[in-house]
């Protein structure tokens, strides 16, 4: 049989919209009418065709350049060089397609998709530490530190964007970074520290839930912790076997009710606006005021959502190159932050201003227990119950929150990674063994929440450091006005805890 001879291709007119690529020397478009493909090897009458197409494809280059630069307008940035060959302002063009598009804007429905780690890290601050110290310092001093949370709440806002940018535009967590510099002598130091806060943490976190299935079911405290523990694992499994997205729809889920349940009574309670304002001037009274700031302080601005923040922004965007995605991540990644942190913000007021109004003067106050009876006492039974409700979410949100945050901690220092459930069945010991000999809870809540205050510094002076760096940041390191502020923010919480140590030793 013989060789058959391959039918030439039909010749056309130039195709409109076809492009121009060094790897490509034959432009191949995808139009809404595809039309006569060329085919470029062969004869000459086939390079002839590819010549035409070519000049039409210059030609009509010249002809739309005035609609080019009308629609760009004067000024409008033309991207080059690796990774935007062939790529122009107001058009994207691709070795195989030509698609018409408006310039980079973040629209409302994608940037809601982007939300939600910041709103986890948040939990973070409205554990039940929280409650101890806010409603102790409320109860005791009415407004005096309301300037404390406000304050506090600023800084979190700067300190938890800054571990979000971080986690974005390195790829890496704040503990990985810290592993990957310190050496081995001085990254286990580090480690040792940060696990004696994740401690102090999962303590505050088990009490409070052990505290709040007391206050509703009248459960020992003993059980109440196992309970807690228990379920903090199957919230911990959600993120094992679904992934994060389910793992964040649960936490903030739990948040919605601890929001719910801190601040319902403030409905029923009458908060003197101008007290509260006179609240928002900085002074103390004594030394416990200055014990009771620098513990609503460590229950404010949390050093283990600090580590995780990051962590949990990688997980989300992974590492994002520098172009218009990064500057849409980045802007989702700042109404993350303030929206998590402004919630967080408010239950926190919401509840010194809850002490402030309707427990001031009142005898058992500067206990949760005493809290509990005294809220129920003034306010109604179902206001206590709702109290209690929302005491539980946060035990169960925040101790799910502190075991992801104590595992991203050991495997970027130390290189070991354990699962999130493991590390909760083994942290949550000191926590079970306090409650069975019988420490006073709220003692040992406001002591955890001075701990945290402690271990502030270790967390923010390399948070400051890393974020400034150009090396790693590139154009997203902090700009001069940010760094100033980040600073700030460390000297006044190093001051705080030095003057806190002096006061309490010398008595």
């Amino acid at each position: 049989m013989g060789t058959q001879r391959r039918p030439r291709p039909r010749r056309g007119p130039p195709l409109p919209g076809a492009l121009d690529h060094p790897d490509h020397p034959v432009p191949v478009a995808v139009p809404s009418d595809p039309g006569p493909r060329v085919d470029s090897a062969g004869d000459d009458d086939a390079a002839a065709a590819s010549v035409d197409l070519l000049r039409g494809r210059a030609a009509a280059d010249l002809a739309t350049a005035p609609v080019a630069a009308a629609r760009t307008g004067p000024g409008s940035p033309r991207r080059e060089g690796p990774g935007s060959r062939g790529r122009r302002t107001g058009r994207v063009r691709t070795p195989t397609r030509s698609v018409t598009t408006t310039h980079s804007t973040t629209h409302p429905p994608r940037l809601f998709l982007l939300l939600g780690p910041a709103f986890v890290a948040a939990v973070a601050y409205v554990d039940p530490g929280n409650v101890a110290a806010n409603l102790t310092a409320g109860a005791r001093y009415g407004y005096l530190l309301l300037w404390v949370l406000v304050v506090a709440n600023i800084m979190a806002i700067l300190v938890q964007y800054l571990s979000a940018k971080i986690g974005v535009v390195t790829g890496r967590s704040l503990p990985e970074l810290l592993g990957m510099r310190l050496r081995t002598p001085a990254r286990r130091a580090f480690w040792l520290q940060a696990e004696v806060m994740a401690i102090a943490t999962d303590v505050a976190e088990v009490i409070g839930g052990a505290l709040a299935l007391h206050l509703l079911f009248g459960l020992p405290l003993f059980v109440g912790g196992l309970i807690t523990g228990a379920v903090s694992i199957a919230i911990l499994a959600v993120q094992d076997r679904r992934g994060q997205r389910s793992f964040e729809f649960v936490v903030v889920s739990l948040l919605a009710i601890i929001t719910v349940g801190f601040l319902t009574g403030l409905a029923f309670t009458d908060v003197s606006l101008t007290d509260a304002t006179a609240g928002l001037v900085p002074r103390f009274q004594g030394t416990e005021t200055v014990l009771l700031a620098a513990s609503m302080l460590g229950a404010t601005v949390m050093p283990h959502a600090i580590y995780l923040h990051s962590a949990l922004a990688r997980a989300r965007h992974g590492r994002v190159e520098p172009g218009p995605r990064l500057d849409r991540v980045m802007r989702a990644t700042r109404w993350d932050v303030v929206g998590g942190l402004v919630v967080a913000g408010s239950v926190n007021i919401g509840m010194l201003l809850l002490a402030a109004s309707a427990l001031r003067g009142r005898d058992g106050t500067d206990s949760i227990e005493g809290a509990h009876a005294a809220i129920t006492d003034s306010l109604g039974p179902t206001i206590g119950v709702v109290f209690a409700i929302g005491l539980l979410a946060s035990g169960l949100a925040s101790t799910a929150v502190g075991s992801a945050a104590g595992a991203e901690i050991m495997a970027g220092l130390l290189h070991i990674r354990l699962r999130p459930v493991v590390r909760r069945v083994v942290v949550m010991v000191p926590a079970l063994i306090l409650l069975a000999v019988g420490v006073d809870p709220t003692f040992a809540l406001v002591l955890s929440q001075v701990v945290l205050s402690m271990c502030i510094p270790f967390a923010l002076v390399p948070l400051v450091r890393i974020s400034s760096d150009a090396v790693l940041m590139g154009g997203q390191r902090n700009r001069p006005a940010t760094s100033a502020a980040a600073w700030l923010t460390v000297g006044l919480i190093v001051a705080l805890n030095a003057a806190l140590l002096w006061l309490t030793f010398s008595g």
